[in-house]
């Protein structure tokens, strides 16, 4: 691109969880949606990691907010600072001018979002110094990313299971044949932690600490064998005496309870497939099942899909960037039929 271009292309995967941006094929900012906002003056102080760091730690002065919930805006306002602030990023990160006239973005949506959803990403994009702005389905996205043809008369079959949302879809021909967006994803075995947490061991724990137990425990079978983690120590208060209390968690108990939440979405998972045409489900049991998102990173998850499914089912390489890999190759070619302006 022209060294005193006027436009400047990027591509955003903007996650509940996290953001991350593309610029010239690199990853110039990944890092965690959450802004951090002055009550007072409704500055943003800081986003990204800094304002993760401040989550759950803040003054009445300071609050901490996720501005996407279930993979969709929930706080406009908020997304629209959070996107400036990673924008600046990517001008200090990347060497883009602050001259810019405009950027070109690419950004991934959920399947299911709605208009008025699909509008509030697009107004966010444009608050922030987005010109032409095009939006893209994750699961389109994903496939791109995990390096599928996506064009090709054959059917692939794809299970993103972000922050907010999981995305599942067929794709064939540059189209989505049968899908599935549930609102099931990471944050809720986050939120199926903390309340087991308080309600089996009477031990309070924050948000971040729920999440910390899913990363070093969390699992999708009570039976890992030799791959099974060693057991996670807790410090939280008693909720009821508020004296401390130290309590080891293993992985057989996380099992148990996110269990209703993965068989949620094994549920949807059937449900596309029922919707599949025979000769497209023929593919699919030929091909198998990938698995992007970070949700793919749950120790056990594709065994135990692939023992209820009966279809084998791939960890994609790097499933937290299939989403920011599908969107940057996206914005190399615009002309896709399954870009949305």
């Amino acid at each position: 691109m022209g060294f005193f271009s006027l436009t400047q292309d990027i591509a955003i995967d903007l996650g509940t969880a996290n953001t991350i941006i593309t610029y010239n094929d690199k990853i110039v900012v990944d890092e965690p949606s959450v802004v951090a906002i002055d009550n007072k003056t409704g500055d943003k102080i800081a986003v990204g990691e800094r304002a993760k760091q401040m989550h759950e730690k803040v003054n009445p002065n300071i609050r901490t907010i996720r501005p996407l919930r279930d993979g969709v805006i929930a706080d406009f306002n908020a997304c629209e600072q959070m996107m400036r602030g990673f924008i600046e990023k990517v001008n200090m990160n990347s060497g883009l001018f602050s001259f810019s006239k405009s950027l070109r973005m690419v950004i991934g949506v959920p399947y299911g979002s709605t208009e008025v959803e699909l509008r509030a990403v697009r107004d966010s994009a444009q608050h922030a110094n987005g010109h032409d702005i095009y939006l893209i389905y994750e699961p389109m996205a994903s496939a791109l990313g995990i390096g599928l043809d996506v064009t090709a008369p054959e059917g692939n079959m794809v299970v993103d299971i972000g922050g907010g949302s999981t995305e599942i879809a067929v794709i064939s021909l540059g189209g989505i044949v049968s899908n599935g967006s549930l609102r099931t994803a990471g944050d809720d075995f986050t939120a199926d932690i903390q309340e087991y947490m308080g309600r089996q061991h009477n031990v309070r724990i924050s948000e971040r600490m729920a999440e910390r137990i899913k990363i070093h425990v969390g699992s999708a079978l009570t039976d890992l064998g030799a791959d099974a983690p060693q057991d996670y120590i807790v410090h939280g208060p008693n909720k009821i005496t508020a004296m401390p209390l130290e309590v080891p968690v293993c992985y057989q108990e996380i099992a148990h309870c996110i269990d209703k939440s993965i068989m949620k979405i094994e549920n949807a998972i059937i449900s596309a497939l029922e919707a599949t045409p025979p000769e497209l489900y023929a593919d699919i049991v030929h091909n198998g099942i990938y698995l992007a998102g970070g949700g793919a990173l749950l120790r056990g998850l594709d065994k135990r899909l692939s023992d209820k499914i009966k279809i084998p089912f791939h960890i994609a390489e790097n499933p937290l960037y299939c989403v920011a890999k599908g969107t940057a190759l996206a914005l190399k070619n615009l002309q896709y039929p399954f870009l949305m302006r």
